[in-house]
């Protein structure tokens, strides 16, 4: 069984893979303040719920865009799953050459969800990840990262409308019943998600006129099935993307 993590700056998303399969997976809030100890309990006690033992965990694979994280986590892996864990950066095979003007500036996960895209449908791809930040990753036919795009993430726009004027409250981020909001609540709903799924298009189609080829376009991350519905460029959603790009880079670099 390979344990596989993903550290965001808002969730760390993990599952349990074999065979190639993933079996279960789970998403929990990242923490800069909880030790390795503390990690170690609360992965063990999730994994144990779906009747799972940590000693059948024999390898492990991590990407990170939490520096302060890397170490704790990494020591959780090793302590209280008696694994050493790939960490997902320089020198880790990836298949995929980084066009980047400095490659190191890529995130992990970003480079993750290319090559579990790539992997999947064989040509060019774009991955809308509806994270922390939307990104927008652009891989060539020949299965190159060429680059991306960097937006703010929809919690993040919303949470600075709620600070940022005096009179707008917190909102549930859902599709509301009109585009015309009849309430200030539907009114930033309907900003938020039509403003979002507006924004996914119009980026989309430019990146599409600048790559010049078709190019498939997939989405992941916690709200990407809400966009993507109202969307006109997303043509699937897959949740499981960045763990599935995590078991692939496990299985090129396996101990």
């Amino acid at each position: 069984m390979i344990l596989a993590l993903d550290i965001g700056n808002t969730n760390i998303a993990f599952g349990l893979c074999r065979d190639g399969e993933i079996l279960s997976q789970w998403r929990i809030g990242t923490d800069k303040t909880r030790t390795s100890d503390e990690y170690g309990i609360l992965l063990r006690s999730l994994i144990e719920t779906r009747d799972i033992g940590a000693d059948t965990v024999t390898g492990a694979i991590i990407s990170c865009v939490v520096p302060p994280l890397l170490g704790p986590l990494t020591d959780t892996v090793r302590d209280h799953f008696n694994v050493s864990p790939i960490i997902v950066g320089p020198g880790v095979k990836t298949g995929m050459p980084i066009l980047y003007s400095n490659p190191k500036e890529v995130g992990a996960d970003r480079i993750v969800n290319g090559v579990a895209a790539y992997n999947k449908y064989k040509k060019a791809v774009v991955v809308v990840d509806f994270g922390t930040a939307t990104t927008f990753d652009c891989i060539s036919q020949s299965g190159e990262y060429i680059g991306g795009v960097i937006a703010p993430g929809l919690q993040i726009s919303s949470e600075a409308l709620f600070n940022a004027a005096s009179k707008l409250p917190k909102v549930e981020i859902v599709r509301p019943r009109t585009v015309v909001g009849k309430t200030t609540v539907e009114s930033m709903q309907s900003g938020l998600v039509y403003g979002y799924a507006g924004l996914v298009d119009g980026i989309v189609e430019r990146i599409r006129r600048e790559m010049d080829v078709k190019v498939r376009v997939v989405a992941t991350g916690g709200l990407s099935a809400l966009i993507a519905k109202e969307s006109k460029t997303i043509e699937e959603v897959d949740d499981l993307l960045t763990l599935k790009g995590l078991m692939l880079i496990y299985e090129w670099n396996r101990p």
